[in-house]
């Protein structure tokens, strides 16, 4: 959600200039201020900057992001095993493979039911003792690499309309794995459907983010807190899988911009009114999908949601229903349009509590929580101090 400020909005960033009256009124009562979710030196991405959030240091827990991922699709890890995304990408089909490039790291968002299908052209080819295809959602899923080493892979998302030359694994199995799966994929009949449609083909398979099997510790251990997630997105699921936590599913709920936004609301209030949660994460991806988009107006829609799908739901019924509560909203990390990609720059927060003023009634945005003059640094302690834990 987090970005830079935008020209053609007057110098505002797209989160300043959605309409988001629900953050405005939380906003005039709470404490606004920046949070560096991305310890110094480590990759800025969704897994380490998530796992912050959530209260766990990546430097001591992280371990790579497809374990995670793993654990949510329910993959079995052996402690010398490494598991690897496995993106369904859009690649360029002029060009010989290695001069390809990357025109969409999701392939137009496209849905588990036909991803699975393309996987399985895939599996019934390269998957064999050594590696295995596991189906995840949408353009996300894992391979598990039985004995393998973990490498340097490096993101779609972070190369968008570049050559892969430079990018292609050093390995020359991964990478003869990736140039056989554009021959299988690129002319499968789901690929042509989607050509004539307008859609993007799913051409690629394309490994990263491997890491080995992740020991993170119970979240009610470490916080006192009976927790639940609402994601539906497999590294979100798998963090919680991990720490203990409850994952609720809700259904049409994709990752995109069109997801199920009352459905993941309503799932959060009902958890902690009537199920047994004290504490519930809802992780909404579309606003980071939409920077790597690069589409300024389907961010601001993404932002806008959350204000008047999520938030107004969430708090009108904690509200009605009298009891006590303290909100955090933050992004993980920044996707700036300008790049398309994450940076580790700090992000804005807004902490809200029901019951009394936190802060000095400023609005939440970038500028202003830069004004603040407040910035956590250790963005993994800010968990303690939403659970009031910590000052």
């Amino acid at each position: 959600m987090a970005d830079e400020p935008q020209e053609q909005l007057g110098g505002r960033t797209v989160l300043e200039a959605a309409h988001t009256p629900v953050m405005d009124a939380l906003s005039a009562s709470a404490e606004v201020g920046m949070v560096q979710t991305i310890p110094e030196g480590m990759s800025p991405g969704s897994d380490t900057a998530n796992l912050s959030v959530l209260g766990y240091d990546p430097a001591k827990y992280y371990t790579g992001r497809s374990p995670l991922e793993a654990l949510s699709i329910g993959v079995p890890m052996k402690d010398t095993d490494v598991a690897m995304r496995c993106n369904l990408v859009t690649l360029s089909e002029e060009e010989p493979f290695e001069s390809k490039r990357v025109l969409d790291h999701s392939s137009g968002e496209i849905s588990t039911q036909d991803a699975a299908v393309l996987l399985d052209a895939v599996r019934a080819e390269l998957e064999n003792e050594t590696y295995q295809f596991y189906v995840g959602t949408s353009y996300r899923h894992c391979v598990i690499w039985a004995n393998g080493r973990v490498e340097a892979l490096a993101a779609p998302h972070d190369h968008l309309t570049e050559v892969i030359t430079p990018y292609l694994p050093e390995n020359p199995v991964l990478r003869a794995m990736m140039k056989r799966s554009f021959e299988i994929l690129d002319g499968h009949p789901i690929n042509q459907e989607r050509r004539e449609k307008g859609l993007n083909p799913a051409n690629c398979c394309w490994f990263w983010g491997a890491g080995t099997k992740p020991m993170l510790t119970s979240f009610e251990k470490e916080f006192g807190k009976k927790g639940a997630m609402i994601s539906a997105v497999d590294l979100l699921k798998g963090i919680a899988v991990g720490a203990g936590m409850q994952v609720i599913t809700v259904p049409g709920a994709n990752g995109g911009l069109n997801t199920n936004y009352e459905g993941k609301a309503q799932a959060a209030v009902d958890a902690l009114l009537k199920g047994n949660a004290d504490f519930v994460y809802v992780h909404l991806e579309g606003p980071d999908e939409m920077g790597h988009q690069g589409s300024l107006e389907r961010k601001r829609k993404a932002i806008e949601n959350l204000d008047g799908r999520v938030l107004k739901i969430i708090t009108e019924q904690m509200d009605a229903a009298g009891e006590p509560y303290r909100l955090l909203v933050l992004p993980d990390h920044p996707t700036p349009l300008r790049i398309r990609t994450h940076t580790g720059d700090p992000v804005p927060y807004l902490l809200y509590d029901s019951t009394k003023k936190l802060g000095d009634g400023r609005l939440y945005g970038e500028s202003s929580a830069r004004e603040s003059g407040i910035l956590r640094r250790e963005g993994c302690r800010l968990m303690r101090v939403l659970l009031e834990q910590e000052v």
